[in-house]
């Protein structure tokens, strides 16, 4: 690691069995590449070349072969309030022989200089914070101008189940909706249309029956707008002439 780490209080740490299951094979072929190879067609024109690419809530580094192999970083950075995770993301960035920057912050006060990014991936992680406002004026300011924002989240409609309550550990006084995530993304003044935006519905993401029904053949899955979103990517865009949001 390049620097003393910084660590703070201001996100929830996993259980043990989340902390397991995000080093799974599950999680990174059903979940990470998912979302991904999801957001690489959200753009409205080729992502830019060689980019300075930061993962925040990089975790265990389980991200970091699938974004080299569609994003071809030139420089490729990782960030995480859990000193273990960057252990296990560097031994990750290791066994893939690849160069990764790891520092460790708390997403509401990243170690990244002004307008230093290219892309920013944050994958599962916003849903972690507490400080969720300020997190996300902390990816405004590391991205540089034109720079973008690839955002996945599950929504309330599924952190607010039984099973992921059982065994996974989140802020429930923060969670919010497809929606609420999208003008959160608004008001802070990242561009974006419908084009750059996707609804997954993943079997995982439905904890009432996992998709079983749908899997099986017995029943179509209810379409967009006739259903609660479970999750929402979007590829968000930082204007090339950014006014500060309003206040």
């Amino acid at each position: 690691m390049s620097e003393q780490p910084f660590f703070s209080d201001k996100y929830v740490e996993e259980t043990r069995f989340g902390f397991w299951f995000l080093r799974s094979h599950t999680w990174q072929h059903h979940v990470l590449r998912v979302a991904i190879n999801d957001l690489r067609t959200l753009f409205d024109q080729e992502p830019p070349k060689a980019p300075v690419l930061l993962d925040v809530g990089c975790g265990q580094g389980r991200s970091f072969r699938r974004l080299n192999e569609v994003f071809a970083p030139g420089q490729l950075l990782g960030t995480d309030a859990d000193p273990h995770s960057l252990e296990l993301s560097q031994a990750e960035a290791r066994r893939l022989g690849l160069d990764v920057e790891l520092r460790g912050s708390d997403c509401a006060a990243l170690q990244f200089a002004d307008a230093s990014v290219d892309i920013l991936f944050c994958h599962q992680t916003f849903h972690h914070l507490v400080e969720q406002e300020k997190a996300l004026a902390e990816f405004w300011r590391v991205l540089k101008p034109g720079g973008y924002l690839l955002f996945a989240e599950s929504t309330e409609a599924y952190i607010d189940t039984w099973v992921i309550r059982w065994l996974f550990r989140h802020p429930m006084h923060v969670q919010k909706s497809a929606e609420q995530y999208l003008q959160m993304l608004r008001d802070q003044g990242f561009a974006f249309t419908p084009r750059n935006v996707s609804y997954p519905y993943l079997w995982w993401s439905r904890s009432s029956d996992f998709g079983l029904l749908e899997r099986t053949g017995l029943r179509k899955p209810p379409p967009v707008g006739q259903r609660e979103e479970t999750l929402v990517n979007v590829v968000a865009r930082k204007p090339l002439n950014p006014e500060a949001p309003a206040s």
